[in-house]
């Protein structure tokens, strides 16, 4: 095996892309790739053996990887219309929406020269993903991208104030589907602050409120069951706003336990929808949006869709090296291990 990739970090949340050493991914669209490449009777968290999952394996698991490692393979896009296509992993398996990941991966099209872009100004990058079609503007001044803005699928708010039982007593959550299920929970509800000393206590509560939604009809998707399914628990806290509007720090806890180190691009999305509803956040307004780790996105909202409220996150993205893995037929550790 001979995998090449292009790494980059977004808000401090990795984004392996790859690009070369593929096996053929068979299908006629994205979704369908990523549908095949989880596998008859196997799940996003727990896809079925394969030679594409092979790839996965090596890639997040150590001692290539690691437990938070996050990336994409790159696919052909639905239509001529679109740039690229790609399907999301993690360590446990393919998620169906990633805005940090499309952050990345529409600076990557135009640092690599894949899209022309100006020295000064916006290049537009459409992105097929498995939700949807998402577009990523890259902003560049003096020859640099400085900056990304992805306009995501539509945002659907499908329950509010949700009952939910956890070990730290009853918690009312919001759902939200913004390309992704997002329960959000605010952390003092759950006697927690998202601050890096809670991460485990954090991280324990995320699960738990997973778990406890797998039967919730509200997380099923209208329209498309292969989103359906809680995929990230938001843990969020208020901080003052800024003259621009509302402020949150948040801490989201992914697939089975992974933490994200960004604010989480398709999060914010969520986020955005439910303050929304609420009524905090209106037309020409932005949320600042803090991760764990301190790192920020801004997100606004840019209209009504009939499929839901449409968002737009902008972040900013920077490469963190270029690799070339490969996996010796006479290792004993294989594809690598977890921890």
């Amino acid at each position: 095996m001979n995998v090449a990739t292009t790494d980059y970090h977004t808000a401090g949340e990795p984004f392996r892309i790859v690009t070369a050493g593929l096996p053929p991914i068979p299908g006629d669209t994205v979704a369908e790739r990523r549908a095949i490449a989880v596998g008859a009777g196997g799940t996003a968290t727990r896809p079925r053996p394969s030679a594409l999952d092979d790839v996965r394996r090596l890639l997040t698991r150590e001692p290539r990887g690691h437990a938070g490692m996050y990336g994409g393979f790159l696919v052909p896009p639905d239509d001529a219309e679109a740039h690229l296509g790609v399907l999301f992993w993690h360590k446990d398996g393919y998620s169906t929406a990633c805005g940090h990941g499309t952050i990345a991966l529409g600076a990557w099209a135009v640092d690599s020269g894949l899209v022309a872009a100006p020295a000064d100004g916006t290049a537009r990058v459409r992105i097929d993903v498995p939700s949807g079609r998402v577009t990523a503007a890259v902003h560049r001044a003096g020859g640099r991208t400085t900056a990304v803005t992805f306009r995501n699928v539509p945002t659907l708010v499908s329950a509010r104030k949700l009952p939910v039982a956890t070990s730290r007593g009853t918690v009312g959550v919001d759902l939200a589907h913004a390309g992704a299920c997002y329960a959000s929970v605010r952390a003092a509800d759950l006697g927690l602050a998202v601050v890096p000393e809670q991460l485990p206590e954090l991280t324990a509560a995320g699960r738990e409120i997973r778990a406890a939604l797998a039967a919730e009809p509200a997380t099923r998707h209208p329209s498309d069951p292969r989103l359906s399914g809680v995929y990230g628990v938001i843990l969020h806290e208020d901080l003052p706003d800024t003259p621009a509007g509302p402020s949150q720090r948040n801490v989201t806890v992914f697939a089975d336990g992974q933490i994200d180190r960004s604010p989480c691009g398709s999060g914010t999305s969520a986020r955005l929808a439910l303050l929304a509803v609420d009524g905090r956040l209106g037309p020409g307004e932005e949320l600042r949006h803090e991760s764990v780790i301190g790192t920020v996105f801004t997100g606004r909202l840019a209209g009504e869709h009939r499929d839901g409220i449409l968002t737009e996150v902008t972040g900013s993205a920077h490469r963190t090296g270029e690799h070339r893995f490969v996996l010796d037929t006479e290792d004993p550790l294989g594809t690598g291990f977890l921890l």
